[in-house]
Parts: structure tokens; C-alpha cells; sequence
């Protein structure tokens, strides 16, 4: 069975800094690209905006234009774990992460599998 578990979220002043784990377990870490969606306060499901994600694989990374400087995303494939590091936060970085898997990394991100999401809220 595949679990995803977010942990890290929380409440943080615009400008400072929240860093996101999460720990993966039930499926082949290599073979996946592991990545960060979000959905915003107020946003219909269908509306989560693909934060960031990393081709295990090869490393390949994609992150979206409004978190590009920003964001940091990498993993430890020993560990099955995924990190965001998340810096200069904005009022609008609010919303709930999720801890997502899919075959493929990309603006266009098929997610399979999804965390419980973890609420990161940022205050102005």
C-alpha cells in the first residue's frame, strides 16, 4: 500500500521560512516522481496547483512559476523521504500541501497517490 506522510507545516510571518517532509513508504521511490501540490483557501479540488516535483530517477525538477527562487524540493532515495524547503513565504503561499506521487514530473502532473496534505498558512 502506498502511504505518503506530510509533516512540517505550520504558521509563519510573509518572509520567513517553513520546510516540508515527507516520508514515503509501499512502492519503489526510483520509480515515481514525487512532488508538492497545493489547494488554496476557498479552491475547488480540481484547482491544486502543482508546487514542485522531482523525477527520482534522474533528478529532474519542475517547480511553478510563483515559487521558482523560492521553493527547494529534493529527495533522499535511501530514505524514501521528500523535503520542500520553502523560503521568503507569501501571504499567498497559503494553502494545504500534499505530498503527491505520479510517473511523471511536469506542469501536467497525473498524480496517483496522495498524502493526508498539511496546512501551511502564512500571515501578512
Amino acid at each position: 500500500e502506498v502511504q505518503l506522510v506530510e509533516s512540517g507545516g505550520g504558521l509563519v510571518q510573509a518572509g520567513g521560512s517553513l520546510r516540508l517532509s515527507c516520508a514515503a513508504s509501499g512502492f519503489t521511490f526510483d520509480d515515481y516522481a514525487i512532488g508538492w501540490v497545493r489547494q488554496a483557501p476557498g479552491k475547488e479540488r480540481e484547482v491544486r496547483e502543482v508546487v514542485s516535483c522531482i523525477s527520482s530517477s534522474d533528478g529532474t525538477t519542475y517547480y511553478a512559476d510563483s515559487v521558482k527562487g523560492r521553493f527547494t524540493i529534493s529527495s533522499d532515495n535511501a530514505r524514501n523521504t521528500l523535503t520542500l524547503q520553502m523560503n521568503n513565504l507569501k501571504p499567498e503561499d497559503t494553502a494545504v500541501y500534499y505530498c503527491a506521487a505520479s510517473q511523471e514530473c511536469g506542469i501536467d502532473y497525473p498524480v496517483t497517490s496522495w498524502g493526508q496534505g498539511t496546512q501551511v498558512t502564512v500571515s501578512s
